[in-house]
């Protein structure tokens, strides 16, 4: 009863929104909604001939009957993701409806004069490959594939997507983030255990002032810094070490850098919260023991802070794969990640298809790391 209405909170302000979004990754609702007649006309054609000519009239009657709403833009806006050059046909076509057809051949005949388009089997398939409340579309097309006229699964045409490029971009900067925060904050975090309490609380408060900034403003600092003429390349070059300035701003490098200071508490944290538990009487039992320090360091202090660095490691990379403001105000065209595009097809294509469906691969991704760590995690403690 007490955990009751944080439960509920987090279930009708969280999960349902999101669940309702993802939900949009497989909806399908615009081509059932708006041509009810002409998929019932389409429902025996073998889809390679012409279609029949009640197909024709059905698909004038219904974009009549959508002529004022706004279910014909939709329509339009979906049967484009499919055929480049829908839109353009679906508005052409509705500027002259309706029309007066004495006949379904008739109708056929005054859409095919109208545009050619409407007489190639084609974009009468896409149509009827819609006749359905859901479909796996942005799923595919989110993984650069598609389905073919036979159904089956297939490559998307080179050049055409390039999700499977940009999802492996998120993974590896993200791994690369999470190896260099590891590298820093794994020293660092041992350096605080071995501080008087006093000294290590004041270092802690160091470390966590980047929590009491907002991400803009330290984003905006390193722009400062970064820029051809700014902090860093001004003070090499007045030392000397440089002839020119170094390029680190809109690049990879500097997504790095500035995303590596952003995360750094994340993995000193939890390094930190493990380390102090350890007691150092080990280590220095190896020693006296007559092990060298380096491998009574490696083989007795390192593996009893294996939760500590699988809990940073996974609190970092999760973090960085969601990242969106840092790339996108840091690195250049090619240094964007997915989190980007679900912001464009959001904000600027209003596709919410696509962007649920990246959304929902990220979130899948997200939800295998965590089982995965669950599950090593879980093999280290029967093991200890």
């Amino acid at each position: 009863m007490l955990v009751g209405p944080l439960a509920l909170f987090l279930l009708a302000i969280f999960v349902i929104p999101i669940a309702a979004l993802l939900t949009r990754a497989a909806d399908n609702p615009e081509v059932i909604d708006t041509l009810p007649h002409t998929l019932q006309a389409l429902s025996q054609w073998d889809g390679q001939a012409t279609p029949p000519d009640t197909a024709f009239q059905a698909l004038a009657q219904d974009l009549t009957n959508a002529k004022s709403s706004p279910a014909a833009g939709e329509l339009a806006r979906r049967l484009n993701y499919e055929i480049a050059g829908y839109r353009s046909l679906i508005f052409k076509t509705l500027r002259h409806m309706p029309i007066q057809a004495a006949d379904a051949a008739d109708a056929r005949a005054q859409l095919t004069d109208l545009d050619k388009r409407w007489a190639e089997p084609a974009y009468w398939r896409v149509i009827a490959n819609n006749d359905k409340a859901w479909t796996p579309y942005y799923l595919l097309a989110s993984l650069d594939l598609k389905l073919d006229e036979n159904g089956s699964i297939v490559a998307a045409p080179e050049g055409t997507s390039a999700f499977q490029e940009i999802f492996s971009r998120t993974f590896i900067m993200s791994l690369v983030v999470t190896l260099v925060a590891l590298a820093l904050g794994y020293p660092l975090a041992y350096w605080i255990t071995r501080l008087p309490k006093r000294r290590a609380n004041l270092v802690l408060i160091c470390i966590l002032i980047p929590f009491w900034t907002s991400v803009l403003v330290r984003i905006a600092a390193w722009v400062v810094l970064l820029q051809r003429e700014g902090l860093i390349n001004s003070a090499l070059g007045d030392l000397g070490l440089i002839s020119e300035p170094l390029p680190l701003l809109f690049n990879r490098l500097g997504v790095y850098i500035a995303m590596v200071h952003i995360l750094l508490p994340f993995m000193v944290l939890p390094l930190y919260s493990v380390m102090q538990s350890v007691p150092p009487s080990y280590q220095r039992a190896a020693i006296s023991l007559g092990s060298h320090p380096f491998a009574a360091f490696w083989r007795v202090y390192v593996p009893q802070t294996y939760p500590g660095i699988a809990a940073g490691s996974l609190l970092v990379f999760i973090i960085a794969i969601g990242y969106y403001i840092t790339p996108a105000l840091l690195g250049g065209a090619g240094d964007q990640m997915i989190s980007y595009y679900v912001a464009y097809f959001t904000n600027q294509t209003i596709n919410w298809g696509m962007a649920s469906a990246l959304g929902l691969i990220l979130l899948v991704a997200t939800l295998l790391l965590y089982a995965l760590y669950r599950r090593i995690s879980g093999k280290e403690l029967a093991l200890n």
